[in-house]
Order: C-alpha cells, then structure tokens, then sequence
C-alpha cells in the first residue's frame, strides 16, 4: 500500500513527534508499505533551518528506504502568534504544491495534527489523489492554544474550532495520543473511527544500557553524585523554573546532588542565565543528545522529573519522556496535574508524584529518593518492567496497521512484528 505521512517534523530533528513519527514510517516501511514522508526542512526546536538544507525551496531525498520530500517554510526565533501562524502556514501551503506535484499516487495520507491547518492540506490531497486520510492528533487544538494563552481572539477561536471538527469528519479515522484526546474525538464524531495510540519504547534500543552508565557518568562529570534529570522540549508548557527552585533549595545541604538538564528549546537561554545569576552551582546545562544515545544517557541519571505546569489541560497528557525514562531504569518524580500520567505512574509503582509547580514537594521527593537507594532501584526496575510490557512500539504500529484499508491488513500486520532489527537500522539512517 502506498502511505504518505504528511509531518511539519521529521528527524534529523529531535523531539517526541519527530522520534515516534520516523519509527512509525520505519515500521510501515518494514511491512512491505511504500512510504513517502512529506515534511518541512529541519529547523525544530531552534528555529532555524539547519545548515545543510539551508537555501532550497524542496528538496527530494531517500532514507532508510523511505522518500523523504521537504519544503521550505517560514522560520523564526520569535515564538509569537504572528510568528508561529506564519510558520504553520507556509508549511500547509508549500506541502500542498510538493504533494500535488511529486508526491505520486496514494492509497492513504496520514497527517500528523497540530498545527490543525495541516488537516486541511491533507484532506486536499487525500482528495486530489483519491486517497483515504488518517488524522493523528498528538494535541487538542484550538484547546491547547486557548489554556497555554497563546490564542484569545474568540472569532479565530470559533473559526478554529469549526476546522478542527470538519476535520475529524473528512478523516477515513483518527488516531489520538491520550485517552482524553480520544475521548474528545469521539464525542465531536461519533461515527469517525478513532484508536488509541500513545507514546511508546522500542524495548530493544533500552537492552544492556546499564552496562555503558559508568563511562558516561564519567564522561559527563557526574562522579558519584546523585544526579536528578530533565530531558526533553525546554518550553513554556513544562514549567521548569521549578526545577531551579528546587535545585536553590539543596545548594547548600547537600553538595552530592546535581541537576542536570538535556535539551533545548526557546525557554533554554532563560534558564542558563537564571542559573548563572542565582550561582547555582548544582545545576549542569546540556546540548540535546541524538536519540540513538538518549537510551544511554537516560541511565545514567538517578532520578528524571517529569514536570508539566499546573493547568488543567495538561491532566490528559502522557509525555514520551516518562514512557523514555521507565524504559531506562530510572525512578521517577512526576510535577504534574492529576491524570492519566499520573495513573500511570500509580499502575507501574515506578515513582513518586507530587503537585505541579510545587518545588517544595519536588524537593521532598528528590530527597526520599536520594536517601533510599533501594527504593530507587525498586521503582526503577517496576517502571521498565511495565513500560516494555504495556507500550510497546510494535503493539503501537499494529494498532495503526489495522486501521488501514483492509486489502492490506493482514498482510502489515504479519510483516511488523518481525521488524525490530531493520527497524532500527532505518531509524539510523533517518
């Protein structure tokens, strides 16, 4: 079957969309599919278009036996409203021309939401090429804009919100990250197919990692201290000035602890230049890390906080890097509104939650965890465990595969749980 997979993100960048979206394509690709990935030039989260595809308008390129088609699109450091409706929408109609023009014939299109004004590219395509389109929501918009404060204007609000359900209704199905994305879907249309597809690990890329922790805590400076990590988006939805201030809190009682951050994002350089004012020795800044070596580096941390801001939006989020962190090993300690992270978390007894944005409460956790380090490898070895068991990425492709037209079914299906290993050497290439 012919699949297109039309993304505004797509390695070489890094982040959750990006990793989940190249292991879909690499699974479907492995099944026997012919898959072409329609997607931007590489600019995510910098805001600005990597050097090597710097001063193109398209670009064609063939990767992991994937056809890898890319467009310019507006890019900027300024993360405002103008600024990011620019960007969304000069991908959604530059992907538009590059799919009319080269994407080929297609059986189905699967476009990745948000930005929302992707969905509407992809019914134009799905139609032009007669093809069936699957939407996968990874986030609720125009919901998520509203409660982050990033749109106010109720007449884009309504117009937004009118899109996102027409939508749902062209989709031949959908996909949802999250039980409470799913169920959203489900009460705007009924009658539209929707699964629950989550974040998930690839148990294999998380074998033997263990054995590599004392060359890279060396090679990090993190000695024989207790060292409790971030890594993930530095952004506004994760409220990490509670980290510093839980960090402050142990300058001066306990010099063995480090906190270490890996990542990046439009809220880095704040934060490096909150640190350095406040003398924080205790805090270590790093570059973002590949994610062939995020396996690695996730196991060489003692704790990984999870943190989200306290809003009730963030209640129905499951971010990849808790899914990444139980499959390392590592106790965790999620800042986060009640919900289904949260329930998760509870279910695999594989660390301790605390309220969102409460440093205090942060701090108490870390210090428990600090100070028992057999309940540290009790959590830890309870969140690899059921992460490996329960999210599967294989487990995740089925569920996918089996919401494609059913001519090809069953033969995907056959074919993707038998994949791991070419799965990971295409992953490499991409």
């Amino acid at each position: 079957m012919r699949i297109l997979l039309l993304t505004q993100y797509f390695p070489p960048e890094t982040g959750a969309a990006q990793n989940r979206l190249s292991d879909l394509a690499c699974r479907m690709a492995s099944a026997g599919h012919e898959v072409t990935v329609l997607t931007s030039m590489p600019n995510y989260p910098q805001g600005r278009i990597f050097e090597a595809y710097r001063g193109r308008l398209f670009s064609t390129e063939t990767k992991g036996g994937i056809r890898v088609l890319r467009t310019w699109c507006y890019v900027s450091q300024n993360r405002g409203f103008i600024s990011r409706l620019l960007n969304y929408c000069s991908f959604a109609v530059l992907s538009l021309v590059a799919g009319l023009l080269s994407s080929g014939k297609q059986d189905v299109i699967v476009v990745e939401s948000p930005p929302l004004f992707l969905g509407l590219t992809g019914v134009l395509l799905s139609r032009w090429r007669r093809a069936k389109m699957i939407l996968n929501v990874s986030d609720l918009w125009p919901q998520s804009a509203v409660s982050m404060g990033l749109l106010r204007n109720q007449t884009l609000i309504k117009i937004a919100s009118a899109l996102e359900g027409w939508l749902y209704d062209c989709s031949y199905a959908t996909t949802g990250q999250t039980e409470g994305i799913v169920q959203h879907i489900r009460d705007r249309v009924p009658d539209v197919p929707v699964e629950l597809i989550t974040n998930g690990v690839d148990p294999d890329k998380f074998a033997n990692i263990a054995q590599q922790r004392t060359a890279l805590r060396a090679e990090l400076g993190f000695a024989e201290n207790f060292v409790v990590g971030y890594a993930g988006l530095h952004g506004l939805a994760q409220g990490l000035d509670t980290l510093l201030d839980a960090a402050e809190m142990f300058c001066s009682e306990r010099q063995s602890l480090l906190f270490a951050f890996f990542g990046d994002g439009l809220e880095k350089h704040r934060m490096v230049e909150r640190a350095r004012a406040r003398e924080l020795k205790n805090v270590l800044f790093f570059p973002p890390r590949s994610p062939e070596r995020m396996p690695g580096i996730l196991a060489c941390l003692d704790a990984a906080i999870v943190p989200l801001r306290n809003l009730p939006l963030f209640s129905g989020a499951l971010p990849s890097k808790l899914f990444e962190s139980m499959a390392a090993g590592v106790p965790i300690v999620l800042a986060a509104p009640t919900g289904e992270a949260t329930r998760l978390v509870q279910n695999a007894n594989c660390g301790i939650c605390v309220p969102p944005e409460d440093s205090r409460a942060m701090a108490g956790a870390i210090s428990q965890l600090a100070s028992d380090p057999a309940l540290c490898r009790t959590l830890g070895e309870n969140g690899s465990r059921y992460v490996c068991r329960h999210y599967d990425r294989r487990e995740m492709a089925m569920r996918f595969l089996r919401l494609l037209p059913q001519s090809s079914q069953h033969d995907g299906e056959r074919g993707i749980a038998s994949t791991a290993s070419v799965v990971q050497e295409r992953n490499a290439e991409l």
